[in-house]
């Protein structure tokens, strides 16, 4: 088959677009330390939100590091940006996107 008549499971017909977003969080040392808790407060319940509408399907945590590692489903570069662009201490973030797409190795839908 054809990559152009690739038929996706049904899975990923729900899906738009996933993006791979790596956040890195470096705060400069002279930012006040009560204003980073607060961020950092809302940051969690914005995350939160994103988590409870699908748009911000897994998050984990780097060791060593104030980083995650995301997964967002999407309609769009827009949507992602506009979304990135809303959280809380995005100032002080340093963000890599990356956009994904399904394999054709892939294996998941046999385990279903």
């Amino acid at each position: 088959m054809s990559r152009s008549s690739t038929v996706l499971p049904d899975r990923f017909q729900e899906i738009i677009l996933l993006f791979h977003v790596e956040i890195v969080v470096k705060i400069p040392h002279d930012v006040d330390s009560e204003k980073i808790k607060a961020l950092s407060a809302a940051e969690v319940e914005r995350a939160k939100t994103l988590q409870r509408e699908g748009k911000w399907l897994h998050i984990w945590r780097i060791v060593g590091k104030w980083a995650n590692s995301s997964v967002f489903n999407v309609k769009d570069g827009a949507e992602l940006h506009e979304i990135l662009t809303s959280l809380p201490l995005y100032p002080y973030m340093e963000i890599k996107v990356t956009a994904l797409c399904a394999h054709p190795a892939s294996i998941e839908d046999e385990q279903q």
